[in-house]
């Protein structure tokens, strides 16, 4: 009986871990990118996404680069990156491939606080994936944007990788993207770049939530108080300490919870310094 009744516990124990979202785009993605270019297109543009976060201006973020993406079909997706160099930047290996959905071209967005016009706008569908990368836990789940030459401006700046040992844990960072601004909102709810502080927890807590097959080493977390998360559409967006050319970029934005970004759950993130030597390599 004893017996039993472990294995009970830990079957609701392993039903208990959150899951992640199982093809991005599909899930995700395109539904994003034609509800942010709707909004655009509606010229309803007083500021949303990022959940319980706030409106970000021109040049807050000159590191981050939207991504509208299109998929081999034709249809359109979005994520974020972060500028590295004038012909590199990083994101999120499932912004290129996730599931049955598969990119064949990346427009990145720069130096503009909309997704679908203004600023400076490169196509490139040279996307290298990490080969370790893998699509069912997001291990991994880093990939670099070799692009033409952008030109540096005020609102168009490289950030610096974060590297060393720090884990980052109790530090409050910055996430920053086009995502949505809570589960369940309409087609027409407005839309602009917006901007979360985050604190960074252990990997320990983080674990407790999506289990530790999906939290290894190379994930970073950060806790979602009072609503306040990355969400659907900031896939492959900046986590960053400082700001400018002096900003550090700790973490990519990876995963949450598929029940939703407003419900408490941790955000998840590839964890920069595992990945500096990797990143490095392709600049």
């Amino acid at each position: 009986m004893k017996f039993l009744l472990v294995v009970v516990g830990l079957a609701l124990a392993v039903a208990a871990e959150e899951k992640i979202f199982s093809d991005y785009h599909e899930e995700i993605g395109i539904p994003e990118a034609a509800r942010i270019k709707f909004a655009e297109e509606a010229q309803d543009f007083d500021g949303s996404r990022i959940t319980g976060g706030s409106a970000a201006s021109l040049g807050s973020h000159p590191h981050l680069g939207g991504l509208v993406i299109t998929l081999t079909d034709g249809r359109q997706s979005v994520c974020g990156s972060s500028l590295l160099s004038n012909t590199r930047a990083v994101t999120a290996a499932h912004c290129w491939r996730h599931g049955r959905t598969q990119a064949r071209q990346f427009t990145v967005v720069l130096g503009s606080i909309r997704l679908f016009s203004g600023g400076v706008r490169v196509n490139t569908n040279n996307v290298q994936m990490h080969a370790s990368y893998n699509e069912r836990t997001l291990h991994n789940d880093v990939a670099v944007i070799v692009m033409p030459h952008v030109t540096f401006t005020a609102n168009i700046q490289r950030i610096n990788l974060a590297s060393g040992t720090n884990n980052y844990v109790g530090t409050w960072a910055t996430a920053a993207g086009f995502g949505r601004t809570a589960d369940n909102v309409g087609i027409s709810s407005s839309q602009a770049l917006r901007h979360v502080n985050l604190q960074v927890i252990t990997n320990a807590v983080c674990a407790n939530t999506f289990g530790s097959s999906i939290v290894i080493s190379s994930t970073l977390c950060t806790a979602t108080r009072n609503g306040q998360s990355t969400c659907g559409g900031d896939s492959g967006g900046p986590l960053a300490i400082g700001r400018g050319t002096s900003g550090t970029l700790i973490g990519i934005t990876s995963f949450g919870s598929a029940a939703g970004c407003t419900r408490g759950f941790p955000a998840a993130f590839a964890r920069v310094t595992s990945f500096n030597a990797w990143i490095r390599a392709r600049l």
